[in-house]
């Protein structure tokens, strides 16, 4: 507690939470974890491969946040500022975990490297982070951080300490694999000559 003192908050102010969360207030903390335990783990699953991974990346998450929590700006939205942590805090625990494993595995094959927007968009977000997580984590992490974060190639490579060419290649990849797992999952999308127009297209 900052000075000795427990700071009260509004639970319809959330400008009260923040600063009781700063002061230390653990009724404010577990109210914010609670508050935002859902959205937190969804983002902290989209990056990890079992629960168990993600429970241990959201806790560490939340510790980031309760001890930076004097550093967030006010001006910004609170959820970015939470987002942009469980993201950070998820591709390190993957770096530390999972990075020097997989950069020795070769890469995977992908049959239908083509990909058509124009199918991907007749399934739903939820459907496609379903099938993301069966492509290979360096491969779903990079497509998650560029398509669903926002982040551009040089920002995915900083962070996860590859080079922007790697990160390309693995952004190629990922569109080549999940456009063949819709094909596996979603048949009915695809006309029945659609394969030879790929190889075509792929060959000019």
């Amino acid at each position: 507690m900052l000075f000795g003192k427990k700071s009260s908050f509004d639970e319809n102010d959330f400008g009260t939470v923040v600063s009781a969360c700063v002061a230390g207030n653990n009724q404010a903390q577990r109210y914010l974890y609670k508050h935002f335990f859902s959205y937190s783990k969804s983002i902290c699953l989209r990056y990890t491969s079992t629960p168990e991974e993600a429970e241990e990346v959201l806790n560490e998450g939340f510790l980031k946040v309760f001890n930076n929590m004097d550093k967030y700006d006010s001006v910004h939205p609170f959820k970015a500022w939470l987002r942009t942590i469980m993201v950070n805090t998820a591709i390190s625990y993957y770096r530390k975990h999972k990075k020097h494993h997989e950069d020795m595995v070769s890469l995977e094959d992908a049959p239908y490297p083509r990909f058509d927007d124009d199918i991907v968009g007749q399934i739903t977000a939820d459907e496609i982070l379903k099938l993301i997580h069966e492509i290979k984590p360096i491969y779903k992490n990079v497509f998650l951080l560029y398509v669903v974060e926002g982040y551009n190639h040089r920002e995915i490579a900083d962070l996860l300490q590859i080079n922007e060419a790697t990160v390309r290649s693995h952004y190629v990849r990922a569109r080549a694999r999940l456009q063949h797992l819709i094909k596996q999952y979603y048949p009915h999308l695809f006309p029945s000559d659609w394969g030879i127009k790929s190889f075509k297209s792929n060959e000019n």
